[in-house]
């Protein structure tokens, strides 16, 4: 996962983006957010290009980057205490505060749940 801040030191703001332009153009990096990079392989079963890594790994990581405190969903605190047995998918990621950050790939969004457990 890339942050278009982890290249402020090496240019301006438009040359930073047109390099990170020119990187998804030519299939090397996707954006999966506002300044936010994944890089990418290639399916074996669609032959389109993807994230390396899953899509809530790098939305987590991401967000923990760029200052906001994660917390567990309810999902995965009642999972991991043994109140429940359903695995949570991942796709929802427990948040402390408001986030408008959308975070995803074609079509396919994290969401967020305000927890404050």
């Amino acid at each position: 996962m890339i942050l278009r801040e982890d290249f402020k030191d090496l240019g301006g703001y438009d040359q930073v983006g047109r390099a990170l332009l020119e990187l998804t153009r030519s299939g090397e990096l996707i954006r999966i957010g506002y300044g936010v990079y994944a890089k990418v392989r290639k399916s074996s079963i669609t032959g389109k290009l993807i994230p390396v890594q899953p899509l809530p790994i790098l939305a987590r990581e991401a967000l923990k980057r760029l200052g906001v405190p994660l917390k567990p969903t309810v999902a995965e605190a009642d999972y991991q205490s043994g109140r429940s047995t359903q695995v949570p998918t991942g796709r929802l990621i427990g948040v402390r505060n408001r986030v408008s950050r959308k975070i995803g790939h074609k079509g396919v969004y994290v969401e967020y749940e305000r927890n404050s457990r």
